[in-house]
């Protein structure tokens, strides 16, 4: 009996990771009404797309383990970017009601270029007022979400 190998070790992993996260949103989502396709419920959008994420997550998997050509190794991680990109986040989150969402985009962006070898200043600040200016205007003025755009200490004075 021949013995299943991974042939694509990255591609294996990015169908696993969208297997597992689809899987779990379409499972978050069944404790929600789904309704009908003519008058969806509030689980019915996050069941399907969970759902198709999941399927293409299975479809990636079997290319990666089916696939023909070359075998392809998963590189190493770089726990120091991963480190960098899953703090940003979090910073983000955890500043966006005190400092508002422009210091805090400031912040996430500075602390996600931290992650790239190819850090500048110039670049990261460019990049930083392109993101405030497309969330701020999306987001608070295009969408009408209710997001803090400065810190509180500005806003209540204000």
């Amino acid at each position: 009996m021949a013995s299943l190998s991974i042939r694509h070790q990255p591609d294996f992993t990015l169908g696993l990771l969208y297997l597992l996260s689809g899987g779990g949103f379409a499972a978050a989502a069944v404790r929600y009404n789904m309704g009908t396709l003519a008058y969806m419920g509030p689980g019915y959008f996050p069941f399907i797309l969970g759902a198709l994420l999941a399927a293409i997550g299975l479809l990636i998997i079997l290319r990666a383990v089916f696939g023909r050509g070359a075998s392809v190794r998963l590189a190493p991680w770089n726990l120091r970017s991963l480190f960098w990109m899953v703090g940003s986040v979090i910073a983000f989150g955890l500043a966006l009601q005190p400092l508002g969402l422009i210091l805090a985009l400031v912040l996430l962006v500075i602390l996600a270029s931290l992650a790239s070898h190819e850090f500048t200043w110039k670049t990261t600040l460019i990049n930083a007022a392109v993101m405030v200016v497309l969330n701020v205007g999306g987001f608070v003025y295009g969408l009408s979400i209710p997001f803090p755009v400065l810190p509180q200490i500005i806003a209540s004075n204000l």
